[in-house]
């Protein structure tokens, strides 16, 4: 059942960050959500390991902080603070080599259901 978003929300990342990292997975999934989007913050510490694996809706990433090497269906990018990352569902993904804790905004849609 479909259900009404507020005409507004916000949040902000440094309280994200500080739930992300006291969540076992590093991840929230509620900063922002409506029926078509939803909004979530990924923490991801240096040397970590990503072990997520390919998702059922499209993502977009957008690097606050950090530098890491993003691979996405074996293609390797670098990324750092600015980086906007796009990756279609079902692609298999993840970072690697994670130089400084990676700080993560990511956008899915339609919205992720953990």
């Amino acid at each position: 059942m479909s259900r009404m978003a507020a005409a507004f929300q916000g949040a902000g990342i440094e309280e994200l960050v500080a739930r992300a990292k006291a969540a076992a997975d590093g991840y929230v999934n509620d900063a922002v959500r409506s029926d078509l989007l939803n909004v979530g913050v990924y923490v991801l510490a240096a040397g970590a390991a990503d072990d997520q694996t390919p998702h059922a809706e499209d993502e977009v990433y957008y690097t606050v902080r950090g530098r890491a090497r993003f691979r996405c269906e074996g293609e390797d990018h670098s990324v750092g603070p600015g980086s906007l990352l796009f990756v279609r569902a079902g692609a298999d993904h993840r970072f690697h080599d994670i130089a400084e804790e990676l700080v993560l905004v990511v956008f899915w849609a339609p919205p992720h259901v953990e």
